[in-house]
C-alpha cells in the first residue's frame, strides 16, 4: 500500500499533555496499539499530535529535515525556567549560540574538569563508607542529585561557588536538590539566582581573572561574525541552561543505573571485575577509555531510562515522513522511550541486558534507534561530559562500594521533562575492599 499523502491511524483516545505518568503510560499504550504512527487529539492544543517511534522517522526529524522542525510542546515551560538559552533557542539565534558554546565542550577542555568530578565523588565516598560502617541506609535519589549538581557547580564557578556559598549563607542552588516540581514556584525561586550568578561574573571581569572552568570559557566566547562576547542577558541563562541540564539527566541515569546493577548480580560481577582490573594508582587517573563493559551498562541503562524520554517538534512547512503527510504547524513527538523498546529493533527490549552494546552489536544496529542525547545538529552539547562524568562516577563508586536495595515503595516512574523515579530509591552500603 502506497501511503504517500496518507495521514497515520487516528486514536479514539485523546491525550492530554502535561508531563504526567498518565502521559507515559498511555502514549505506550496507544503506540502498541497503532503501531510506528498515530495521530491523537491533544485537548490542549486542540489539534492532533503525530507520534512517530520508528528510526525512519527519527532520522528523518531529527537529521535529513531538522531545519523544518522547531521545539514543540512543553518548550514554553522550559523557557520560564531558562529563559532564552541554548535548549530553548531557534534558527539563526541558535546556531550562533551553539558555535560560541561548543568549545567549551571540546574533550580538551572536559579533562580539565576531572578534578571537580573526582574531588566530589570522593566526598560521596566519604559518606557512603561511612554509613557502611555504621550500617545505615543511604538515600540514593538524593546523593545522585546532590553530587551531579555539586559537579556542574564547580565545573563552573570553581573555587568561586565557595564565595557564592559564603554570601548566601548556604549553597543557594541546593534547591533544585531539595524540590522536585518543576512549576512557577520553582522557576521564580531559581530564577532569583539571577543575581548572584551575575555578581560573581562581574567579579571575574573586574579582577580579570581566568580558571578552568565554564564561566571562563563562556565568557571568552566571541561570535564568529562579529566578535562579540555574550550579552548579559545572553550569558545567563546558558549558565542557568548548563547548571540545570548537567545536573537532572545525569542524576537521573545515575540513580536508574545503581538500582538496575543491584537486581543483577551477574553484571555488578563483570562491572566490579573490569573495574578492579582497571584501576590506577589514584582514583582520578583511571583510563575510562578501558572501562568498555562499564560503559555498556551505562548505554543499556539509558537505553531503558533515558532521561529525555520524549522529544517535541513543530513542523514549519509540510513533510512526509515515513510515507505520512505532515502539514505546517503539526506537533509531532518522537520518544526514545518507545523507540528504544522497538521490537523489529532490539531483542527482548525490556530486559536489561549490557552485552547488546558490545562492539560487535553496536555495528549492526540501526544507529537511529537509540537516542539517549537525541541526534542530529540540535543533539545534546554535553553529551560527552555527561558519560565522562557517569564513568568516573561509576569507576570510583563502584570499586569500594557494593550497594544493597531496600524495597521500600515500589519502582514507579515519574515522567516529568526527564525520566525519574517517583520515590527515592534506597541502599544499604558495603565497603568491598
Amino acid at each position: 500500500m502506497n501511503r504517500t499523502h496518507a495521514l497515520p491511524p487516528l486514536s479514539s483516545e485523546t491525550l492530554d499533555v502535561n508531563f504526567s505518568s498518565d502521559m507515559h503510560a498511555r502514549l505506550c499504550r496507544l503506540c502498541a496499539e497503532h503501531g510506528d504512527a498515530l495521530r491523537v487529539f491533544s485537548p490542549l492544543t486542540q489539534g492532533h499530535i503525530h507520534v512517530f517511534n520508528h528510526p525512519d522517522h527519527v532520522r528523518r526529524v531529527l537529521v535529513d529535515n531538522h531545519q523544518n522542525y522547531t521545539k514543540g510542546i512543553g518548550i514554553e515551560r522550559v523557557a520560564i525556567l531558562l529563559g532564552s538559552g541554548i535548549m530553548v533557542s531557534e534558527g539563526e539565534q541558535w546556531r550562533r549560540q551553539r558555535k560560541m558554546i561548543q568549545p567549551a565542550f571540546h574533550r580538551d577542555i572536559l579533562a580539565t574538569m576531572i578534578t571537580h568530578i573526582h574531588r566530589e565523588n570522593s566526598r560521596l565516598l566519604e559518606k557512603w563508607s561511612a554509613h557502611a560502617e555504621q550500617g545505615q541506609e543511604v538515600n540514593l535519589t538524593q546523593d545522585m542529585s546532590d553530587v551531579t549538581l555539586n559537579i556542574v557547580l564547580r565545573s563552573l564557578f570553581s573555587d568561586d561557588l565557595d564565595a557564592i556559598i559564603t554570601t548566601h549563607g548556604s549553597n543557594p542552588f541546593a534547591l533544585l536538590t531539595e524540590e522536585t516540581e518543576r512549576n512557577l514556584r520553582f522557576a521564580y525561586r531559581f530564577r532569583s539566582l539571577s543575581k548572584l550568578i551575575m555578581d560573581c561574573v562581574n567579579r571575574r571581569r573586574v579582577q580579570g581573572s581566568e580558571k578552568l572552568d565554564f564561566l571562563s570559557m563562556l565568557l571568552a566566547a566571541r561570535d564568529r561574525k562579529s566578535d562579540e562576547p555574550m550579552r548579559d542577558r545572553q550569558l545567563l541563562d546558558e549558565i542557568m541552561t548548563l547548571i540545570v541540564a548537567g545536573h537532572e539527566t545525569t542524576a537521573s541515569a545515575l540513580n536508574w543505573f545503581w538500582y538496575l546493577v543491584s537486581q543483577h548480580p551477574t553484571v555488578e560481577s563483570r562491572l566490579h571485575g573490569e573495574i578492579d582490573a582497571c584501576s590506577a594508582d589514584t582514583e582520578a587517573a583511571v583510563d575510562i577509555t578501558l572501562l568498555t563493559y562499564t560503559r555498556q551498562v551505562i548505554d543499556e541503562t539509558l537505553r531503558l531510562y533515558p532521561p529525555g524520554w520524549l522529544l517535541t517538534r513543530r513542523s514549519i512547512a509540510s513533510d512526509d515522513i515515513g510515507g505520512y503527510s505532515i502539514a505546517p504547524g503539526t506537533d509531532v513527538f518522537i520518544s526514545p522511550y518507545l523507540v528504544h523498546r522497538h521490537p523489529e529493533f532490539w531483542v527482548n527490549p525490556e530486559q536489561f541486558d549490557p552485552d547488546r552494546f558490545a562492539d560487535s552489536e553496536n555495528n549492526r544496529r540501526n544507529r537511529f534507534c537509540y537516542l539517549p542525547f537525541a541526534l542530529g545538529p540540535r543533539a545534546c552539547i554535553g553529551e560527552h561530559f555527561a558519560l565522562t562524568e557517569m564513568l568516573l562516577h561509576v569507576a570510583l563508586l563502584a570499586r569500594h562500594i557494593h550497594l544493597s536495595y531496600l524495597p521500600r515503595q515500589p519502582i514507579e516512574l515519574d515522567c516529568q521533562v526527564n525520566l525519574r523515579t517517583r520515590h527515592s530509591i534506597y541502599m544499604m552500603p558495603k565497603r568491598r575492599h
